[in-house]
């Protein structure tokens, strides 16, 4: 389960992912366990009781380069995760701009504003996770067909339309769709 907030900095990630990794070497050199820790609350413990409180504890360590003091092992788990939301996050709000940049294009007589509202928030929060995570570019570029073809599902439960009546690719280019100022005709 995901448990932070996936709009954190890319650059307070790398550093976290590298004081990680040194963390591990330094460890693996000496031989000591993961997880040590001088609170009286082990920190296993205060990451199933008080997740806040748990994350707050290892980047104190962190910070300090107390590195016996981390929760290694739940905290890389938590960073496995981290990647796996944003990603996951990037497809859902592609799958829904797609569907609703389909619905828009197929069916004019019923466009309204709130479709074009929605279209602007999927694709602004698109932008957003590309800002945040450039690397997330080809993970896009890679998923972008099955999105389409899971917006054209969508756009077909939503609007009563044959998915045999949308292209089998997409109509629209990755650059149209990230463009604030496009719309289907």
């Amino acid at each position: 389960m995901v448990r932070h907030d996936a709009r954190s900095s890319g650059g307070d990630r790398r550093a976290i992912e590298h004081l990680l990794h040194l963390g591990s070497e330094i460890l693996s050199r000496l031989e000591l366990p993961m997880t040590t820790t001088k609170s009286p609350v082990s920190v296993e413990l205060l990451y199933e009781q008080d997740f806040q409180l748990w994350l707050a504890e290892n980047i104190r360590a962190l910070k300090e380069g107390k590195l016996l003091d981390v929760d290694y092992q739940n905290l890389m788990e938590e960073l496995e995760d981290m990647g796996r939301g944003e990603k996951n996050a990037l497809k859902s709000n592609l799958k829904i701009l797609l569907m609703h940049l389909l619905k828009y294009k197929y069916q004019p007589e019923k466009r309204t504003n709130s479709w074009r509202y929605t279209i602007t928030e999927y694709r602004q929060r698109i932008l957003d996770s590309l800002e945040t995570s450039p690397s997330l570019k080809g993970f896009l570029t890679q998923e972008f067909e099955k999105c389409y073809l899971n917006g054209c599902r969508l756009a077909s439960d939503e609007t009563g339309i044959s998915q045999s009546e949308f292209p089998e690719s997409s109509p629209f280019e990755i650059l149209e769709i990230l463009d604030l100022d496009f719309l289907p005709t």
